[in-house]
């Protein structure tokens, strides 16, 4: 993950960072793996404005991320690496075998097509996810 550093052609750009999207895939994100959050928009239960400047924004689409990683003894792969513009951080895309998609967080360090696999035998591997009684 390399980083692009600015010139300071203006005070504003002048020791300014930002992510290379290098290993980035472009894609939509899957329709079953998003969602729609409600926001309130400091509006109470009748609609009426309760908290003052807070509303409008950007329609938000929420992925939706495996953080359990409870799918025992079934490899997955890697089929893309995604910018999540909610948590301001990198996703993967899984296929498993079993033909289900879920989106993981992105383990620095793991490519495209590259195994993964949620298990107690799993071997010590980026991207492995093993319980802590077997570390």
């Amino acid at each position: 993950m390399a980083i692009r550093l600015y010139r300071a052609y203006t005070p504003g750009t002048r020791n300014r960072s930002v992510p290379k999207f290098d290993e980035i895939v472009k894609c939509q994100p899957q329709k079953k793996l998003t969602y729609n959050k409600h926001i309130k928009k400091g509006r109470n239960n009748r609609g009426i404005i309760t908290s003052q400047h807070r509303g409008g924004g950007h329609k938000r689409l929420y992925r939706k991320i495996d953080f359990q990683r409870n799918k025992k003894y079934i490899t997955g792969k890697i089929k893309t690496i995604e910018y999540d513009p909610n948590r301001n951080t990198y996703i993967c895309l899984i296929n498993y075998e079993d033909g289900e998609k879920r989106y993981i967080l992105y383990p620095r360090g793991i490519k495209l097509e590259d195994t993964i696999i949620s298990s107690e035998e799993a071997p010590i591997l980026i991207g492995n996810t093993l319980p802590l009684s077997a570390v």
